[in-house]
């Protein structure tokens, strides 16, 4: 057991370098899936990226739901397989017939999936391919699975060294966390202000849902030009998923970054793309945070910023909150890592899975499923460090919780 925990931790730590996880559609992914369809005649295939509470699906074509719980995902299992798991029939089969995703949505019959390694050998996910009726897939086709695993792989470090957001020309996740790292340090040695802004489009699934995937990618492009426009040169604008942005504000105070979110709330709010009837119009919400001795390093300040943007939607949506100190121990500064987690109570029952995401000798920032049932206090096991803390819950959104050690 303990073993196997630390096998998942190192996994996970892959996992976490290639920081992926949330991040928005990429065609040279998209690609692969439609290729996959294509090529083995499958209705459904996605490319599935899994974490310490679910399987997140950084592409997937004939599936609507964009991530699923990990216990039951066959590509849980199929990630742990030398070359490939092949099940013809799964209602046939004694370890799926009755598992929900074959018995309910999307009604697996056949699935095809092949583990994602890194170079190091660490699996992190898979690439299947499924099918609602049962079928044999012949070993050729098997290797050809295989060899567009690879090419996944291949994307996967090609994105890790990009630059710049294809769609909305912001930089791209990772190279908003480098760029952010020289600005830090800059401020950290000069002693000058430093500021962060986090921002969200609100309801934005409803845009997708409602006009297309191409109107909403013409509203974020648009909006991105809007927030460029108010803008230094010298901050630092990024992309870190789908609908959410951050910028970096350096020799910024608090006050002067609050004035710079609401004018990127105007900004924002001013935007109109054309669609039948009318223009579409769309708000966003705004968290802001500072850095200080409390968040001296970037995790710390972006989770900072992150708390206020919760705060923000909690509060309403399409304002602009500031992050403030809180009393010790949630002060604490905490360490970003990606780790499996294990939410027990009522004596040990039910237990759900989770991510932990941020970690300190004082709390922990956890992703879950869902907050919903879940009570204030409980036990948080960590398998991988031989840890088990009883916690109270600090701040609770939708697939997210603060939480602070008692």
């Amino acid at each position: 057991m303990a073993r196997a925990a630390r096998i998942d931790d190192e996994r996970l730590a892959a996992l976490d370098r290639y920081d992926i996880l949330d991040t928005p559609q990429e065609e040279g992914f998209d690609r692969i899936t439609r290729l996959t369809r294509r090529i083995l005649d499958v209705p459904m295939s996605t490319i599935a990226l899994i974490d310490g509470h679910r399987q997140w699906f950084k592409s997937r074509s004939g599936v609507e739901a964009c991530e699923t719980p990990r216990g039951p995902a066959l590509c849980n299992l199929a990630m742990h397989e030398p070359c490939a798991l092949v099940v013809p029939d799964a209602r046939a089969d004694a370890r799926f017939s009755d598992n929900p995703f074959v018995l309910g949505s999307p009604h697996i019959r056949f699935y095809a999936g092949v583990p994602l390694r890194t170079p190091q050998g660490h699996s992190i996910g898979t690439l299947c391919a499924m099918d609602t009726r049962p079928r044999h897939l012949p070993d050729a086709d098997v290797e050809i699975l295989a060899d567009l695993s690879h090419i996944v792989m291949s994307e996967l470090e090609l994105r890790r060294v990009a630059m710049t957001d294809a769609l909305t020309g912001t930089l791209s996740r990772r190279a908003f966390r480098d760029e952010c790292g020289r600005s830090l340090s800059l401020a950290l040695r000069h002693r000058h202000p430093l500021s962060c802004i986090m921002l969200d489009l609100d309801h934005f699934k409803a845009v997708n849902d409602g006009h297309g995937h191409p109107v909403g990618d013409r509203v974020l492009a648009e909006i991105a030009t809007a927030c460029r426009t108010e803008l230094r040169a010298s901050d630092v604008f990024g992309r870190l998923g789908g609908e959410e942005f951050a910028v970096l504000l350096p020799h910024t105070d608090l006050a002067s970054a609050m004035t710079v979110a609401g004018k990127l709330r105007a900004a924002i709010a001013r935007v109109g793309v054309p669609v039948p009837g009318g223009l579409l119009r769309v708000t966003a919400s705004f968290g802001v945070a500072v850095l200080d001795p409390a968040a001296a390093d970037l995790d710390a300040l972006l989770e900072n910023a992150d708390a206020a943007l919760y705060a923000a939607k909690a509060e309403g949506r399409d304002r602009c909150v500031a992050w403030r100190p809180v009393p010790r121990p949630q002060q604490a500064v905490r360490r970003r890592v990606l780790k499996a987690g294990r939410i027990a109570f009522d004596d040990g029952r039910p237990v759900v899975d989770c991510t932990i995401r941020s970690l300190s000798d004082e709390g922990a920032g956890l992703s879950v499923s869902g907050t919903a049932g879940l009570p204030e206090t409980f036990t948080l096991a960590i398998p991988a460090d031989g840890a088990s803390r009883a916690c109270r819950i600090a701040l609770r959104t939708d697939g997210h919780l603060d939480v602070v050690f008692v």
